[in-house]
């Protein structure tokens, strides 16, 4: 088993369909001791997914934008295990108003809002769990989605995308001296519940179900999560700064291949 014995932080798990979900579900059957974060009113949701897990891990609070929340998890973690081998940044959040199409009518409030939350974050989860990984190493994992194109509705969150894709290279040149990975796995469209909410969603569904080469399911998160197992893993102990893109191969052709009969 690829991750026996690693003690692994998973974040974003919202229901059974997240692809945070996929990944702990997947880490355990290799070998990991996972548990979970969550705040507010989705707590409970992520408890209830929690439940479906075996063995059913905690879930412990974090709110990434609030700093006495990434110190106190800093300190459960040591509390608990004294290591952390692995961390999975599964966090984005953009508002209504930042999102679905509207790109130039966006505030100023919405589009820092988008960046804090699901770029800046990361850097603000590497400073929570490098800390604990000193002596042996660790791997960061981020889930990421293609920014280098604009994509519809996508907006200010493809902006923070990029962004991510940026601190990515920079916590792999800051945190590799203290073997510790940054990666990210680039998805395509996957159903989850931070999909439903962006209008335009089924279009670009539509879109990758005729591009991809491989073919795409957006309603199987497998390979995604079989992607960052791997990356978790020592497999990957030479590779940091990386984006591994798990997205039936959309990422690397310019449009959807024509028929036959117009390839001329």
């Amino acid at each position: 088993m690829i991750l026996e014995g690693k003690k692994l932080l998973v974040t974003g798990v919202v229901n059974r369909h997240s692809i945070g979900f996929a990944i702990a579900e997947r880490a355990q059957a290799e070998g990991a001791e996972v548990v979970l974060t969550s705040f507010g009113r989705v707590k409970r949701m992520t408890e209830r997914s929690a439940a479906r897990l075996d063995p059913q891990p905690q879930v412990l609070d974090l709110d990434i934008n609030h700093d006495a929340d990434i110190a106190a998890l800093r300190g459960e973690l040591e509390r608990r295990w004294g290591r952390v081998d692995g961390a999975v940044h599964a966090i984005a959040f953009a508002p209504p108003d930042a999102i679905g199409g509207h790109f130039m009518e966006t505030p100023r409030e919405s589009a820092k809002l988008a960046f804090e939350t699901s770029a800046y974050s990361y850097k603000a989860l590497a400073e929570c769990v490098a800390p604990l990984m000193e002596e042996g190493g660790g791997a960061l994992i981020g889930l990421d989605f293609d920014a280098t194109l604009a994509w519809p509705s996508y907006d200010w969150m493809g902006v923070a995308k990029a962004a991510l894709e940026s601190v990515n290279r920079y916590l792999a040149r800051d945190l590799g001296p203290n073997g510790v990975r940054a990666n990210l796995v680039a998805a395509g469209p996957v159903h989850t519940a931070a999909a439903s909410g962006i209008s335009g969603f089924s279009q670009l569904e539509s879109l990758w179900g005729d591009a991809a080469p491989l073919g795409w399911n957006p309603r199987d998160p497998g390979p995604v999560a079989d992607a960052a197992l791997f990356l978790l893993s020592d497999l990957s102990r030479g590779i940091t700064g990386e984006i591994v893109h798990v997205d039936g191969g959309v990422h690397a052709v310019g449009a959807a291949a024509l028929p036959a009969d117009d390839a001329e």
